[in-house]
Protein backbone atom coordinates (compact mmCIF):
# COMPACT_ATOMS: atom_id res chain seq x y z
CA UNK A 1 0.00 0.00 0.00
CA UNK A 2 1.46 3.62 -0.51
CA UNK A 3 1.99 6.18 2.07
CA UNK A 4 -0.26 8.36 -0.42
CA UNK A 5 -3.74 6.74 0.85
CA UNK A 6 -3.61 7.56 4.24
CA UNK A 7 -1.92 11.14 4.02
CA UNK A 8 -1.58 13.46 7.14
CA UNK A 9 -2.85 10.50 9.82
CA UNK A 10 0.45 9.81 10.85
CA UNK A 11 0.23 6.04 9.50
CA UNK A 12 2.07 5.46 5.67
CA UNK A 13 0.55 1.82 5.81
CA UNK A 14 -1.66 -0.34 7.06
CA UNK A 15 1.26 -2.08 8.74
CA UNK A 16 1.75 0.84 11.24
CA UNK A 17 -2.18 0.76 12.37
CA UNK A 18 -2.07 -2.51 12.77
CA UNK A 19 0.76 -2.93 15.42
CA UNK A 20 -1.24 -0.16 17.60
CA UNK A 21 -4.09 -2.24 17.07
CA UNK A 22 -2.30 -5.86 18.87
CA UNK A 23 -0.95 -3.77 21.16
CA UNK A 24 -4.12 -3.33 22.62
CA UNK A 25 -3.28 -5.39 26.41
CA UNK A 26 -0.81 -2.23 26.53
CA UNK A 27 2.05 -4.43 25.76
CA UNK A 28 5.03 -3.74 23.22
CA UNK A 29 4.15 -7.52 21.53
CA UNK A 30 1.36 -9.38 20.97
CA UNK A 31 2.21 -13.18 22.04
CA UNK A 32 -0.09 -15.08 19.37
CA UNK A 33 -0.19 -14.19 15.53
CA UNK A 34 -2.94 -12.34 14.05
CA UNK A 35 -3.93 -10.39 10.98
CA UNK A 36 -5.83 -7.13 10.18
CA UNK A 37 -8.07 -6.82 8.05
CA UNK A 38 -10.78 -3.91 6.93
CA UNK A 39 -13.94 -4.06 5.34
CA UNK A 40 -17.71 -2.39 4.78
CA UNK A 41 -18.78 -5.61 6.49
CA UNK A 42 -18.74 -8.85 8.11
CA UNK A 43 -19.76 -13.09 7.72
CA UNK A 44 -19.01 -14.93 10.80
CA UNK A 45 -20.30 -18.80 10.48
CA UNK A 46 -19.75 -21.89 10.82
CA UNK A 47 -21.14 -24.27 14.29
CA UNK A 48 -21.43 -21.47 16.79
CA UNK A 49 -22.16 -21.27 20.61
CA UNK A 50 -23.76 -17.92 21.71
CA UNK A 51 -24.11 -16.39 24.61
CA UNK A 52 -27.34 -13.81 24.65
CA UNK A 53 -27.20 -10.71 26.55
CA UNK A 54 -29.86 -9.14 24.64
CA UNK A 55 -32.74 -9.91 21.53
CA UNK A 56 -30.59 -8.58 18.68
CA UNK A 57 -28.50 -12.02 20.29
CA UNK A 58 -31.65 -14.12 19.06
CA UNK A 59 -31.74 -12.38 16.05
CA UNK A 60 -28.76 -12.61 14.93
CA UNK A 61 -28.42 -16.02 15.91
CA UNK A 62 -31.48 -16.92 13.62
CA UNK A 63 -29.27 -14.75 10.69
CA UNK A 64 -26.63 -17.26 11.46
CA UNK A 65 -28.46 -20.22 11.25
CA UNK A 66 -28.77 -19.72 7.60
CA UNK A 67 -25.18 -20.92 7.21
CA UNK A 68 -24.85 -23.55 10.16
CA UNK A 69 -25.63 -25.21 13.80
CA UNK A 70 -26.18 -22.07 16.61
CA UNK A 71 -26.87 -23.13 20.40
CA UNK A 72 -27.25 -20.51 22.43
CA UNK A 73 -25.92 -21.46 25.96
CA UNK A 74 -26.82 -18.87 28.46
CA UNK A 75 -28.98 -15.77 28.55
CA UNK A 76 -29.89 -12.96 31.11
CA UNK A 77 -33.28 -12.81 29.49
CA UNK A 78 -35.12 -13.82 33.24
CA UNK A 79 -33.26 -10.64 34.17
CA UNK A 80 -34.55 -8.23 31.25
CA UNK A 81 -30.89 -8.66 30.42
CA UNK A 82 -29.41 -6.76 33.14
CA UNK A 83 -26.74 -9.23 34.03
CA UNK A 84 -23.89 -10.75 32.13
CA UNK A 85 -24.51 -15.23 32.76
CA UNK A 86 -21.36 -16.75 34.44
CA UNK A 87 -19.20 -17.70 32.03
CA UNK A 88 -17.19 -20.80 34.04
CA UNK A 89 -20.89 -22.39 34.88
CA UNK A 90 -21.72 -22.73 30.98
CA UNK A 91 -21.91 -26.13 29.58
CA UNK A 92 -19.98 -25.57 26.16
CA UNK A 93 -20.00 -27.67 23.33
CA UNK A 94 -16.59 -29.13 22.38
CA UNK A 95 -17.05 -29.08 19.12
CA UNK A 96 -18.42 -26.35 17.94
CA UNK A 97 -16.04 -23.99 15.49
CA UNK A 98 -16.46 -21.03 18.14
CA UNK A 99 -18.19 -19.31 20.79
CA UNK A 100 -19.28 -15.96 20.24
CA UNK A 101 -19.72 -12.80 22.32
CA UNK A 102 -21.28 -8.95 22.32
CA UNK A 103 -18.78 -7.67 24.96
CA UNK A 104 -20.06 -4.47 25.28
CA UNK A 105 -24.14 -4.46 25.40
CA UNK A 106 -25.36 -1.00 24.19
CA UNK A 107 -29.02 -1.41 24.94
CA UNK A 108 -29.29 -2.68 28.31
CA UNK A 109 -25.57 -0.88 29.31
CA UNK A 110 -24.02 -3.95 30.19
CA UNK A 111 -20.21 -5.54 29.69
CA UNK A 112 -18.38 -8.66 30.40
CA UNK A 113 -15.97 -8.76 32.74
CA UNK A 114 -14.76 -12.25 32.29
CA UNK A 115 -15.03 -14.22 28.79
CA UNK A 116 -15.29 -17.55 28.00
CA UNK A 117 -12.09 -19.53 27.50
CA UNK A 118 -12.54 -23.08 26.71
CA UNK A 119 -9.39 -25.17 24.90
CA UNK A 120 -9.76 -26.10 21.39
CA UNK A 121 -12.70 -23.44 20.84
CA UNK A 122 -11.53 -20.00 19.47
CA UNK A 123 -13.81 -16.98 20.89
CA UNK A 124 -15.26 -14.45 18.92
CA UNK A 125 -16.37 -11.17 20.15
CA UNK A 126 -18.13 -8.30 18.49
CA UNK A 127 -16.35 -5.00 20.59
CA UNK A 128 -17.91 -2.51 18.44
CA UNK A 129 -19.24 -0.58 21.28
CA UNK A 130 -16.00 -0.73 23.19
CA UNK A 131 -13.14 -1.24 21.23
CA UNK A 132 -10.05 1.16 22.06
CA UNK A 133 -11.96 2.19 25.61
CA UNK A 134 -9.34 -0.15 27.66
CA UNK A 135 -7.10 -2.70 27.04
CA UNK A 136 -7.63 -6.00 25.27
CA UNK A 137 -5.88 -9.62 25.93
CA UNK A 138 -5.77 -10.19 22.24
CA UNK A 139 -4.36 -13.57 23.14
CA UNK A 140 -7.82 -14.93 24.38
CA UNK A 141 -9.78 -14.33 20.88
CA UNK A 142 -9.76 -16.43 17.94
CA UNK A 143 -11.11 -13.48 16.37
CA UNK A 144 -12.34 -9.66 17.19
CA UNK A 145 -13.95 -7.57 15.18
CA UNK A 146 -16.11 -4.13 15.64
CA UNK A 147 -17.51 -1.54 13.39
CA UNK A 148 -15.36 2.07 13.52
CA UNK A 149 -18.81 3.64 14.45
CA UNK A 150 -18.21 4.38 18.24
CA UNK A 151 -14.46 4.95 19.42
CA UNK A 152 -12.68 4.78 16.32
CA UNK A 153 -13.89 6.37 13.19
CA UNK A 154 -17.38 7.83 10.87
CA UNK A 155 -19.41 4.79 10.29
CA UNK A 156 -18.74 2.60 7.04
CA UNK A 157 -15.72 0.79 7.44
CA UNK A 158 -15.49 -2.52 9.66
CA UNK A 159 -12.12 -4.38 11.33
CA UNK A 160 -10.84 -7.67 12.56
CA UNK A 161 -8.07 -9.19 14.15
CA UNK A 162 -8.25 -12.88 13.70
CA UNK A 163 -5.18 -15.63 14.50
CA UNK A 164 -3.46 -16.64 11.60
CA UNK A 165 -4.43 -20.50 12.28
CA UNK A 166 -8.03 -19.60 11.95
CA UNK A 167 -7.39 -18.01 8.22
CA UNK A 168 -7.85 -20.55 5.26
CA UNK A 169 -10.93 -22.62 6.47
CA UNK A 170 -13.86 -20.38 4.63
CA UNK A 171 -16.89 -22.78 3.65
CA UNK A 172 -18.10 -23.02 0.19
CA UNK A 173 -21.57 -21.31 0.52
CA UNK A 174 -19.25 -18.02 1.83
CA UNK A 175 -19.41 -14.80 -0.74
CA UNK A 176 -16.06 -14.17 -2.01
CA UNK A 177 -15.46 -10.73 -0.06
CA UNK A 178 -16.75 -12.08 3.24
CA UNK A 179 -13.69 -14.28 3.07
CA UNK A 180 -10.73 -13.25 5.14
CA UNK A 181 -7.98 -14.42 3.00
CA UNK A 182 -10.02 -13.02 0.09
CA UNK A 183 -9.22 -9.36 1.96
CA UNK A 184 -6.20 -9.99 3.69
CA UNK A 185 -4.52 -11.27 -0.46
CA UNK A 186 -5.31 -7.87 -1.35
CA UNK A 187 -4.16 -5.88 1.58
CA UNK A 188 -7.94 -4.92 2.39
CA UNK A 189 -8.41 -3.58 -1.12
CA UNK A 190 -10.35 -6.07 -2.24
CA UNK A 191 -13.11 -3.33 -3.96
CA UNK A 192 -12.99 -0.07 -3.09
CA UNK A 193 -11.65 0.64 0.47
CA UNK A 194 -13.59 3.67 2.68
CA UNK A 195 -10.45 5.68 2.36
CA UNK A 196 -12.15 8.66 4.50
CA UNK A 197 -12.52 6.12 7.28
CA UNK A 198 -9.29 4.40 6.99
CA UNK A 199 -8.09 7.74 7.04
CA UNK A 200 -9.69 8.95 10.32
CA UNK A 201 -8.91 6.01 12.06
CA UNK A 202 -5.33 6.38 11.38
CA UNK A 203 -5.82 9.85 13.36
CA UNK A 204 -7.81 8.61 16.27
CA UNK A 205 -5.23 5.47 16.78
CA UNK A 206 -2.21 8.12 16.77
CA UNK A 207 -4.19 10.33 19.33
CA UNK A 208 -4.72 7.62 21.31
CA UNK A 209 -1.05 6.12 21.38
CA UNK A 210 0.64 9.60 21.30
CA UNK A 211 -1.64 12.16 23.25
CA UNK A 212 -3.30 9.91 25.40
CA UNK A 213 -0.54 8.01 26.38
CA UNK A 214 -2.16 4.15 25.66
CA UNK A 215 -5.26 2.51 26.27
CA UNK A 216 -4.55 2.10 30.18
CA UNK A 217 -4.70 5.88 30.17
CA UNK A 218 -8.31 5.95 28.30
CA UNK A 219 -9.17 3.35 30.65
CA UNK A 220 -8.67 5.26 33.54
CA UNK A 221 -10.30 8.37 31.74
CA UNK A 222 -13.48 6.27 30.91
CA UNK A 223 -13.66 4.67 34.00
CA UNK A 224 -13.82 8.30 35.63
CA UNK A 225 -16.47 9.41 33.34
CA UNK A 226 -18.61 6.56 34.27
CA UNK A 227 -18.08 6.62 38.21
CA UNK A 228 -19.12 10.57 38.26
CA UNK A 229 -22.75 8.57 36.51
CA UNK A 230 -23.00 5.55 38.01
CA UNK A 231 -21.80 7.58 41.61
CA UNK A 232 -25.11 9.70 41.20
CA UNK A 233 -27.76 7.08 40.09
CA UNK A 234 -26.56 5.37 43.22
CA UNK A 235 -26.83 8.46 45.49
CA UNK A 236 -30.58 9.38 45.26
CA UNK A 237 -33.36 7.66 44.45
CA UNK A 238 -35.95 9.24 41.67
CA UNK A 239 -33.51 7.74 38.96
CA UNK A 240 -32.65 3.99 38.51
CA UNK A 241 -30.29 1.75 36.84
CA UNK A 242 -31.58 -1.83 36.88
CA UNK A 243 -28.29 -3.10 36.19
CA UNK A 244 -25.93 -5.23 37.96
CA UNK A 245 -23.18 -3.71 39.45
CA UNK A 246 -20.40 -5.64 37.96
CA UNK A 247 -21.78 -5.73 35.07
CA UNK A 248 -22.59 -2.01 34.19
CA UNK A 249 -21.05 -0.78 30.94
CA UNK A 250 -18.58 1.81 31.39
CA UNK A 251 -19.72 2.88 27.34
CA UNK A 252 -23.48 2.89 27.61
CA UNK A 253 -25.45 4.04 31.03
CA UNK A 254 -28.74 3.20 31.20
CA UNK A 255 -31.34 4.83 33.44
CA UNK A 256 -35.31 5.31 34.15
CA UNK A 257 -37.37 7.84 35.80
CA UNK A 258 -40.41 6.93 38.58
CA UNK A 259 -42.61 6.45 35.60
CA UNK A 260 -42.56 6.61 31.17
CA UNK A 261 -44.10 9.84 31.32
CA UNK A 262 -41.91 11.56 33.14
CA UNK A 263 -39.06 9.87 31.02
CA UNK A 264 -40.52 11.31 28.21
CA UNK A 265 -40.15 14.89 29.64
CA UNK A 266 -36.62 14.47 30.66
CA UNK A 267 -35.76 13.43 27.09
CA UNK A 268 -37.71 16.79 26.01
CA UNK A 269 -36.25 19.13 28.20
CA UNK A 270 -32.71 17.51 28.04
CA UNK A 271 -33.13 17.92 24.04
CA UNK A 272 -34.27 21.54 24.78
CA UNK A 273 -30.85 22.07 26.99
CA UNK A 274 -28.33 20.98 24.35
CA UNK A 275 -28.56 17.22 25.92
CA UNK A 276 -29.35 15.20 22.59
CA UNK A 277 -30.02 11.48 21.91
CA UNK A 278 -30.48 10.50 25.65
CA UNK A 279 -33.73 8.12 24.91
CA UNK A 280 -33.05 4.82 25.48
CA UNK A 281 -33.42 2.04 23.04
CA UNK A 282 -37.01 1.03 21.87
CA UNK A 283 -36.50 -2.40 23.55
CA UNK A 284 -35.47 -0.76 26.81
CA UNK A 285 -37.35 2.76 27.02
CA UNK A 286 -36.18 4.80 29.79
CA UNK A 287 -32.80 7.01 29.12
CA UNK A 288 -29.26 5.87 27.73
CA UNK A 289 -26.07 7.68 27.75
CA UNK A 290 -23.38 6.67 25.74
CA UNK A 291 -20.36 8.04 26.97
CA UNK A 292 -17.69 6.83 24.29
CA UNK A 293 -13.97 7.85 24.27
CA UNK A 294 -15.32 11.19 22.87
CA UNK A 295 -17.03 12.21 25.14
CA UNK A 296 -15.55 14.62 27.66
CA UNK A 297 -15.61 14.30 31.57
CA UNK A 298 -17.20 17.82 31.44
CA UNK A 299 -20.15 16.72 29.51
CA UNK A 300 -20.60 13.70 32.42
CA UNK A 301 -20.39 16.63 34.96
CA UNK A 302 -23.11 19.07 33.14
CA UNK A 303 -25.71 15.90 32.72
CA UNK A 304 -25.38 14.79 36.31
CA UNK A 305 -26.36 18.95 37.05
CA UNK A 306 -28.94 18.98 34.72
CA UNK A 307 -30.16 15.53 36.06
CA UNK A 308 -30.11 17.06 39.64
CA UNK A 309 -32.25 19.76 38.32
CA UNK A 310 -34.78 17.78 36.96
CA UNK A 311 -34.97 15.68 39.91
CA UNK A 312 -35.45 18.83 41.94
CA UNK A 313 -38.39 20.22 39.83
CA UNK A 314 -40.39 16.46 39.46
CA UNK A 315 -39.58 14.90 42.52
Amino acid sequence: MSDTFLPGSGFDTYESQDKVLVQMDGSRECAVAVRILQQQGFAVMGAVVRLCTDDPVVDAAKEAAKFGEVNIVASSKDKNFTYIPDVNAINYDKDASYIHICQNNTIFGTQYVEVPQVEGVPLVADMSSMILSKPVDVTKYGCIYFGVQKNVAPAGVAIAIVRDDLLGHAADNVPTMMNYTTLLAKDSMYNTPPCWCIYMTGLVLKYLENDIGGLANMQKINEAKAKVLYDYLDGQDFFTNPVEHRYRSTMNVTFTSPDPDLDKKFCAEAADAGFVNLKGHRLVGGMRASIYNAMPAEGIDKLVDFMEKFRKENA
